[in-house]
């Protein structure tokens, strides 16, 4: 019974924070200065085209109604049709989203493995070399703009050496080769065991994933030597050494440890906020996905495009939220007895 009582109050907490996200974003696309009727049928349309259109898509009804209309859709799974692109916005969303999930994916991993030593190298060398060196590291990824390094990394690494390919996710002659099954090429080459163009995706991967990997393991380097510094200080580390651990056996098998849980959170609200879309980075390398979307509906006053993007990355933070929530369980034992 207290299974099935977790259960209903997380699908409740869910049901809760879907329909306040989609009513804040509702309103707020109704407090814009974007026309919706002119989204649709252009500057020249007459009274008559302009007040069907108007009906049509609802206007005419309390704001109230109009969002009790727009979740009966959503809930449907209609998200309404885009206008730049003329498809329904869910399909859209699910054509694009894969190609931010890559990318997010291989840069959070990249953040992971190299953000978390270097930030417990950082802690244990405080004041030393290491530590200074880490966090320059971190500090010129913070205060770097990326859309700069961008520039500078197709500049060098793809103009001048060659070394990597360019923009978007595949050179010209390989789109539209490979079957779509998830969306994500890696994936899918690998499925039907086609290595030159998984090779060839890998390539158009690098530059843009460890620009957003070297961006978020400044920030998860320097949580890690935050939290880390902390633990190092705790009676329990000076316990450990008198009974004759090494220094870094105390630092990795009594003071890591504790960090996981704070940890957890610092690396998925990094994810969340990669799979945003990640916009500047998605628009310097052409790259299809959900940030560079989202941008092209709101110059083009793409509403429903807007609103369905915004609405799929609220659901992404609110998964995060719920998988960090059981990894807290799963990693702290205190919570798992409450």
């Amino acid at each position: 019974m207290a299974v099935l009582g977790r259960i209903a109050s997380l699908v409740l907490t869910l049901a809760i924070t879907f329909v306040g996200l989609t009513a804040v974003t509702f309103l707020i696309s109704r407090l814009t200065n974007i026309d919706p009727v002119l989204a649709v049928t252009g500057d020249r349309v007459g009274a008559a085209t302009y007040d069907a259109v108007y009906k049509e898509l609802g206007l005419d009804q309390p704001v109230f109604v109009q969002y009790g209309i727009y979740l009966k859709r959503l809930v449907s799974g209609d998200f309404g049709v885009s206008v730049l692109t003329s498809r329904p916005v869910l399909s859209d969303l699910l054509r694009v989203f894969p190609a931010t999930f890559e990318l997010a994916t291989i840069a959070i991993i990249i953040g992971v493995v190299l953000g978390i030593p270097m930030g417990v190298v950082a802690a244990a060398a405080k004041g030393r070399w290491p530590d200074q060196v880490i966090r320059v590291v971190g500090l010129l990824g913070y205060s770097v703009p990326i859309f700069w390094l961008g520039l500078v990394g197709l500049f060098l690494f793809y103009g001048k050496l060659g070394w990597v390919a360019g923009t978007g996710r595949l050179d010209v002659f390989y789109q539209g080769v490979l079957e779509h099954r998830t969306g994500v090429i890696l994936i899918d080459a690998a499925l039907e065991g086609n290595w030159e163009i998984f090779s060839n995706a890998f390539s158009h991967l690098i530059l843009p994933a460890s620009l957003l990997g070297y961006f978020s393991l400044a920030y998860i380097a320097r949580m890690t030597r935050s939290f880390m510094i902390d633990q190092l200080s705790q009676e329990y580390v000076i316990a450990a050494r008198i009974k004759g651990n090494s220094y870094w056996g105390a630092v990795w098998r009594h003071a890591f440890p504790n960090i996981m849980v704070p940890l957890i959170t610092v690396i998925g609200l990094s994810y969340a906020s990669l799979l945003e879309g990640a916009v500047l980075t998605e628009t310097v390398f052409a790259w299809p996905g959900l940030g560079l979307y989202i941008t092209r509906a709101l110059f083009n006053s793409d509403m429903n495009a807007v609103l369905g993007g915004t609405v799929l990355v609220g659901a992404v933070f609110i998964t995060i939220n719920v998988v960090s929530d059981m990894l807290y369980k799963l990693f702290d034992p205190r919570l798992r007895r409450s």
